[in-house]
């Protein structure tokens, strides 16, 4: 009975976050909604372990990951995904700004060693976050060590409703072009919205209709996952192996081994995209309002500083990167948070936005990409290389 009921608190809370978002027009994204409510729950009523006992464990996680990745893959192409190298460049270089603005003008304000532990989550996720809590231990500076758990936690609260209002930004200037008729949808194009799996699927390896269940989609996208996997295992590290799983994706896409819209196909992309997400929140349980209230000072400053530099960064590389101002800002904003959530982000602010199925698709189109691919190389790659070497600037 306890584990339903958990399994319920977990629903209800990511329920009221989409119907928040769906009322304001994504004004208030529902991963920022939720999130609060889960901030507010691990400090008062629900148990911390909520979301293990939901049945989303560590290693739920570590299979939605990879499938989810793999099936991103089937939504794009591999000329899209080329494409957004200037995406990556953007978030970067928004990464570069931030570690500018923070060691400058943070350094002014704050002590070297507060500004070193904060850096590496607030450009990242939780692996930076945890490098920099066992590199303040083993230096001994035990009242910092709960600055980079506590940074994380609260730069992507901070990120999901700044990075919303981006997304809607460019989303109304797209929208603009496409209603003015200067833009038009070519009708054989790959879709990426999820209604689009309610296509016909093109027959794989020539089995009949009843030999195409959901199991045998699930298998194929695990294959992809395992060698994916594989593969950077052998890379070492040298190509997380996040990318590596949506760049097969797309590979055994091109060729025909999965077909669009993998997952929804099958049936469980909603059910493992709240399992990943659940787990995300799961990590706001690492902190406490005493905890939290002794540093919060520092880590709004820093957040400030870090989003700033971002801004700046992006205001001068728009241009010549061929963005506009909202999506290069956007990109470099996925520093903040990452996957799962700027896929959660950018397809509730298309959704809401757009009045017909063309336009939902256009926007997504023009957006997820540069968005998931941002959040890759931001937190996923760049936040460990910084974390790494800022632990030795402790």
């Amino acid at each position: 009975m306890s584990f339903l009921l958990c399994f319920l608190a977990v629903m209800v809370f990511m329920l009221i976050g989409e119907w928040v978002s769906t009322a304001s027009k994504a004004y208030i994204p529902s991963v920022f909604v939720s999130a609060v409510l889960f901030i507010i729950g691990f400090w008062t009523f629900i148990p911390k372990d909520v979301v293990v006992q939901a049945s989303y464990s560590s290693q739920f996680v570590q299979i939605c990951i990879a499938l989810l990745l793999v099936h991103l893959g089937t939504l794009m192409n591999l000329k899209q995904l080329i494409a957004q190298w200037k995406a990556v460049a953007i978030a970067l270089l928004g990464v570069c700004g931030t570690i500018l603005i923070t060691l400058t003008v943070g350094s002014m304000i704050f002590d070297w060693h507060t500004v070193i532990a904060a850096v590496p989550p607030l450009t990242g996720g939780l692996v930076a976050a945890l490098l920099m809590t066992d590199g303040l231990k083993s230096a001994g500076i035990t009242a910092l060590v709960a600055l980079p758990v506590s940074m994380f936690i609260t730069h992507s609260l901070i990120g999901y409703p700044v990075t919303s209002a981006m997304l809607k930004k460019e989303s109304q200037r797209l929208l603009k072009k496409f209603r003015g008729g200067s833009v038009k949808l070519d009708p054989n194009r790959q879709r990426m919205m999820q209604g689009a799996s309610d296509a016909p699927a093109k027959r794989i390896f020539g089995l009949p209709d009843d030999y195409q269940t959901s199991a045998f989609i699930l298998v194929r996208v695990a294959v992809v996952a395992v060698i994916s996997l594989y593969v950077a295992q052998l890379m070492h590290g040298v190509i997380n192996s996040f990318v590596i799983c949506l760049i097969f994706g797309v590979i055994a896409h091109q060729f025909g081994f999965l077909e669009d819209n993998a997952l929804n196909r099958a049936g469980v992309f909603s059910w493992l995209i709240y399992g990943l997400l659940a787990y995300v929140f799961s990590q706001l349980n690492l902190t406490t309002p005493a905890m939290l209230g002794q540093i919060i000072i520092q880590i709004v400053v820093l957040i400030l500083l870090g989003i700033l530099g971002m801004y700046l960064a992006s205001l001068i590389l728009a241009k010549p990167f061929g963005m506009s101002r909202p999506m290069a800002f956007a990109c470099s904003l996925t520093a903040l948070f990452g996957f799962p959530a700027d896929y959660i982000l950018t397809t509730e602010v298309c959704k809401n936005n757009a009045k017909t199925a063309d336009e939902e698709e256009y926007l997504l189109e023009n957006i997820l990409p540069k968005m998931l691919v941002g959040g890759f190389a931001t937190v996923s790659i760049a936040s460990v290389i910084i974390a790494s070497i800022f632990l030795k600037l402790i």
